[in-house]
Formats: C-alpha cells, sequence, structure tokens
C-alpha cells in the first residue's frame, strides 16, 4: 500500500469517527430537549393542579402564593426526575479514589432528601396561606344523651 493510499483511508476513518461522535452529541442533546419538554409540561400540570388547590387563598396573598406554587411545581418535578435516577443508579455510589474505590451516597441522593425536605415546608406555607375558616360546632349527640340519662 502506498503512502498516498494509507493517508486517504485514514483521513475517511477520522471522518467517521468525527461523524459518529457528532451524531452522537446529537442524539444526547435530542434526549436533553425531549427531558426538558417532558419537564416542562410536568411543571405546568403541576402549576395548574396547585392553583386549583389553592385558589380560596386572600387576593393580598395571591402573588407570593404564585411565587411558592411555581417553585413548589418545578421541585415536584425535579424530584421526580432524581427519583428515577436513583432508582436507574442506586442509592450507592463507588468513587475511585486513586487506585481503590470507596461507596458512598449517591449524590442525587443528597440532592433528593435536601429538595423534598424544602418541598415539604413550600407546600406547608402554602397551607399557611389558606383561609382559616371558623368551624361551627356540630353537635355529635353525645352530650344529649348523656344529658338526658335518669341516674
Amino acid at each position: 500500500m502506498r503512502a498516498g493510499e494509507k493517508t486517504k483511508k485514514e483521513s475517511k476513518k477520522k471522518t467517521k469517527i468525527v461523524k459518529d461522535k457528532a451524531l452522537k452529541q446529537d442524539v444526547v442533546e435530542d434526549k436533553k430537549i425531549k427531558k426538558n419538554v417532558a419537564k416542562d409540561r410536568q411543571t405546568k400540570n403541576e402549576i395548574a393542579r396547585l392553583t386549583k388547590i389553592f385558589k380560596d387563598i386572600d387576593k393580598n396573598k395571591k402573588l407570593s402564593a404564585k411565587g411558592l406554587i411555581e417553585e413548589a411545581a418545578y421541585m415536584k418535578s425535579t424530584l421526580k426526575e432524581l427519583k428515577s435516577f436513583i432508582d436507574e443508579n442506586g442509592a450507592i455510589d463507588e468513587m475511585q479514589q486513586g487506585s481503590y474505590t470507596i461507596l458512598r451516597e449517591n449524590p442525587a441522593l443528597k440532592s433528593y432528601n435536601t429538595m423534598i425536605q424544602r418541598y415539604t415546608t413550600v407546600i406547608k406555607e402554602l397551607i399557611n396561606l389558606l383561609p382559616k375558616d371558623i368551624q361551627k360546632e356540630t353537635s355529635d349527640g353525645f352530650d344529649e344523651f348523656v344529658g338526658g340519662r335518669l341516674d
């Protein structure tokens, strides 16, 4: 084989490798875009759901509630994403430390645990914005029953 032929083959091989890498990057980017679209849809659906639940919030508190609802919706969709990642990869992660490996808590699990606490706090804040209904005391009949005894 001559030097010129060898160079052409190597050049074709390199071009193919570059094209394959570009194709893989396109596939990865497409997956990211689809994932983001799905997450945005989940977030919007959750905003609609929470807005419906917390529709009775006082008008003066609506602006605060809107921000909390948006944050809660984003957190919920992120929590789903983290939970899926943890389910796929496990709660324990193996980390290379020089010539040996160590087991550690998966960083996604740490993020999940932190975010679930914050999500709970945001939901509690939203619940606290709801009007406090003064409930009428309804009789269960017990007092009348005890009062009517002829002992």
